[in-house]
């Protein structure tokens, strides 16, 4: 007999949550760390104090949203969202992770339905996600939502 899925809760709020998902941001920074074929440096110096401070930035002058799913089995934090809303009305999907043990049981994709959701009833006019290099795999799971390859930015990497 097959195990049941986990149960799992789902909590949101703005950015005073921020702070609990550091670690889970963390392995998410790892994750590009270990994949960046050409701004390693950026990922492996990147600090969660730094991209806090990012993040809170843009809040101040918009609206941001943070998604938080946790194992109610085991109260882990297993997952999070984090989306912003510009004061143009222009909605981001800033980091989105989900361990990997809770892959593919549907709660990323719930996390990014609620966070769209959240842009649209604010009045979202455009929705943007920007996926790193080195992470193309992800391409799939935003596509589920309509969001298509737009553009690829191009940034020099100084010669040592």
């Amino acid at each position: 007999m097959a195990a049941s899925p986990p149960k799992i809760k789902y909590v949101h709020g703005d950015q005073n949550m921020l702070e609990e998902v550091r670690e889970l941001w963390e392995k998410l920074n790892r994750f590009h760390c270990e994949r960046s074929e050409h701004f390693k440096q950026h990922y492996c110096g990147m600090t969660f104090e730094k991209r806090k401070s990012d993040l809170l930035k843009k809040a101040a002058t918009g609206k941001m949203r943070v998604d938080i799913a946790s194992d109610e089995a085991t109260c882990r934090k297993i997952a999070y969202l984090v989306s912003t809303l510009d004061s143009a009305m222009v909605g981001e999907i800033e980091s989105v992770y989900v361990e990997e043990p809770y892959r593919r049981m549907g709660v990323g994709g719930r996390l990014m339905q609620n966070a769209l959701d959240w842009m649209d009833q604010n009045g979202a006019v455009e929705k943007n996600v920007e996926v790193s290099f080195g992470n193309e795999s992800a391409w799939g799971f935003y596509g589920r939502f309509g969001f298509l390859p737009r553009k690829t930015t191009l940034k020099q990497v100084k010669s040592k």
